[in-house]
């Protein structure tokens, strides 16, 4: 899925030689850094980095990681990317389990005015509270938005900003593949997504990696309009990835009547998602969550 190789290529190549004081003229036939020059001003030696490029190298230690992601200019999230990438054939992960805990659906439920989402590394949402299933329109159980917004084009209307989305997955599934090397279903995800979506593939060859945090969301719903929401997402401790996403509109803002609207439009009539039950496993229904 992911190795150090690949990504000390992909920053390579992007570091623009004048940054780091190396003159350039015309002749110049390589884009962004040579190997020497990325040895050289990492204090190793070019046959060293050679090595770690081709993948054949010990684990490097991390004062020579912590002067290659100077170098490179890494970022606080790729800076940890580089380290896991490196300490890789070390680790191996324990797969999670397949159910969401009755304490944390139990929470969803208590989400009353937001669509509220359980999360895992993979973007396979395992729960979701009744705004959830109507803000997408659909049941929850099954759903994995990165195959709803790269494979199901009769839903990238969804999406208000999907290439920006589109952004995100991909970085988020390219940190997750650091996280979990071992992971065959997060394997199998990326190889369908790469064949089935030419933009996928352009951005995965990138190789950019983002965390997901918190931010502006933006859906175009086909019954209320423009919903523009705030994501925040919270860490489940001992959850291995998972997270409580919640989509909050801001207090008297068209988004927060379009909430509303939203709400007392499934009130009025069974729709695809509208049942809060309908999401994940549950003691009072026997449903099932999809196996991490």
């Amino acid at each position: 899925m992911d190795d150090l190789a690949g990504f000390l290529r992909t920053r390579r190549s992007r570091v623009d030689p004048a940054s780091v004081g190396i003159p350039t003229d015309s002749r110049r036939r390589v884009e962004g850094l040579r190997r020497e020059e990325v040895a050289h001003l990492s204090g190793v030696s070019v046959d060293y980095y050679v090595r770690l490029e081709q993948g054949r190298a010990t684990q490097p230690s991390e004062q020579v990681l912590d002067a290659l992601a100077r170098v490179l200019g890494l970022d606080g999230t790729e800076r940890e990317h580089l380290s896991r990438l490196a300490c890789q054939r070390r680790r191996r992960g324990t797969a999670p389990s397949g159910r969401v805990r009755p304490e944390l659906l139990r929470v969803l439920d208590l989400v009353t005015d937001a669509p509220a989402l359980i999360m895992n590394h993979r973007l396979d949402v395992l729960a979701g509270n009744r705004l959830a299933g109507l803000l997408f329109g659909r049941p929850i159980p099954g759903l994995n938005t990165a195959r709803h917004i790269f494979l199901e084009e009769a839903e990238r209307g969804l999406y208000a900003e999907w290439e920006q989305c589109t952004l995100d997955v991909v970085g988020h599934l390219r940190l997750a593949a650091g996280h979990h090397p071992d992971d065959p279903r997060l394997a199998s995800l990326i190889g369908e997504l790469a064949m089935g979506s030419e933009r996928f593939r352009r951005l995965w060859a990138r190789a950019d990696v983002r965390a997901r945090t918190h931010g502006r969301k933006a859906y175009r719903h086909p019954l209320v309009g423009l919903l523009e929401l705030h994501q925040e997402n919270f860490a489940l401790p001992g959850e291995a990835g998972r997270e409580l996403l919640i989509l909050s509109p801001a207090p008297g803002s068209p988004a927060e009547d379009g909430v509303r609207l939203l709400a007392r439009l499934g009130a009025d009539g069974a729709r695809p998602g509208e049942d809060a039950r309908a999401r994940g496993s549950h003691p009072s229904t026997g449903g099932s969550v999809p196996a991490d």
